[in-house]
């Protein structure tokens, strides 16, 4: 090999290398794309997945898999459960945890913009253990009296305005949808999905003791969800 590289030169002996180190990278972004789409696989699988299976679907030998596996396992991203399916790990939960609180920050200003005008609870929801959660809340600062909504407050997305307008995110339907007392006796909500968020499915609503306007607020609520997606894309 030395001589090669004599007969060559050094500038094609460089060249050479730099060959070698870049087939390593385009190796390690396979690995990487890989390992993402079987988290993505295993997430989407209720009742987990075996090796065989996330093979299958990744199209890639068991051995290559098994790698997969080990590598997230020690990250604490996947585990398996007892019969030997793979399961999404902890891991994640920590991550997730980090996530939020940036997520929050950047819904924020748009938040504020919109219980001001609506004059209403403004709130961010977003799907976590398939139950819709309040990730961020903003009161109004002008009304006398308005909803106390609760960050971290959970609630199915078959009910309220938040939840299904989750679902109809789900369906790829940019609308606002309204709710009365779905949630709480006497309340009023309207709410727009958050779309073209990669790995994000949320909300933006807001909640009032009277009954909304929607032809006034549905159009406030989704130019704060478009608002959203461009402060978190």
């Amino acid at each position: 090999m030395r001589r090669a590289d004599a007969a060559l030169g050094p500038a094609d002996a460089g060249a050479g290398r730099a060959d070698a180190v870049a087939g390593r990278g385009g190796e390690t972004s396979q690995t990487l794309d890989r390992g993402l789409r079987l988290l993505h696989l295993v997430a989407d699988a209720a009742g987990g997945l075996t090796v065989t299976e996330a093979a299958n679907r990744l199209g890639i030998g068991r051995a290559a898999v098994y790698r997969l596996v080990s590598a997230l396992t020690a990250h604490g991203m996947l585990r398996r459960d007892g019969e030997g399916r793979l399961r999404l790990g902890a891991g994640l939960l920590h991550l997730a945890r980090r996530a939020q609180p940036l997520l929050a920050e950047g819904a924020l200003p748009a938040l504020r913009r919109l219980a001001e005008q609506a004059g209403a609870t403004a709130h961010l929801t977003v799907v976590e253990g398939g139950e819709g959660v309040a990730l961020a809340v903003v009161e109004p600062s002008w009304t006398s009296f308005h909803v106390a909504y609760r960050a971290g407050a959970r609630h199915p997305l078959d009910r309220g305005a938040a939840g299904r307008a989750i679902l109809a995110g789900r369906a790829g339907v940019a609308e606002a949808v309204s709710s009365s007392g779905e949630l709480q006796a006497g309340a009023y909500g309207v709410a727009a999905p958050v779309l073209d968020v990669p790995g994000l499915e949320a909300s933006v609503g807001v909640v009032a003791l009277a009954p909304l306007d929607v032809d006034t607020i549905g159009p406030q609520v989704l130019a704060a969800a478009r608002a959203i997606t461009t402060a978190l894309s």
